[in-house]
């Protein structure tokens, strides 16, 4: 529900800034200025999706986890939509997500958000393993429960030696039927 009311009210800003710009340069200029904030945009997210893309690559080759130009891809693909939607608001925004220093201080509150969330993922794992291991009977920590049937073998009956008797190895149907080629 809130990303819908943050979507209406987007949606409002970005018509009474066109209806407004509209009305102090004229209609035409104003259709003018937001096509050429789309060809302009998208040359600048083409641009910077190739650099990042080849940035990728030479991670890729050095070995190195490419967590930098992950978060400069989506950072790029989102500044690619916002651009792509008609208006000057939504312009303005996927600018700033497609110019280096604002795309470092959006890329660093991104990976820690992300490890905020990581952590507090593996904290609810934590305690959801807790609970079942409490539930189970195992409440020291590492201790294995292992689930399973204990079966006597003092049922079957022993062999001369006093040991259950063993079976002999069933073998495949195959290993049944003789090659055809050995009796050529």
């Amino acid at each position: 529900m809130p990303i819908l009311v943050l979507l209406l009210v987007a949606g409002v800003a970005e018509i009474a800034v066109l209806v407004a710009l509209g009305q102090a340069i004229g209609v035409l200029p104003t259709l003018g200025l937001l096509l050429a904030g789309a060809v302009l945009g998208s040359w600048l997210v083409r641009r910077a999706g190739r650099r990042t893309l080849q940035e990728f690559r030479e991670a890729a080759r050095r070995r190195t986890p490419p967590e930098k130009e992950l978060s400069d891809g989506v950072l790029i693909a989102a500044a690619g939509i916002l651009i792509i939607l008609p208006g000057f608001i939504s312009d303005v925004l996927g600018l700033l997500c497609l110019f280096p220093p604002t795309r470092a201080l959006l890329r660093n509150r991104m990976i820690r958000a992300a490890e905020r969330r990581s952590k507090a993922m593996q904290d609810q794992m934590w305690l959801h393993v807790q609970r079942a291991q409490r539930q189970r009977g195992a409440t020291a920590p590492g201790s294995d429960v292992i689930d399973g049937e204990v079966v006597s073998v003092t049922d079957d009956e022993p062999t001369a030696d006093g040991g259950p008797e063993l079976l002999p190895p069933k073998r495949s149907a195959q290993a049944e039927r003789p090659d055809e080629q050995s009796r050529r």
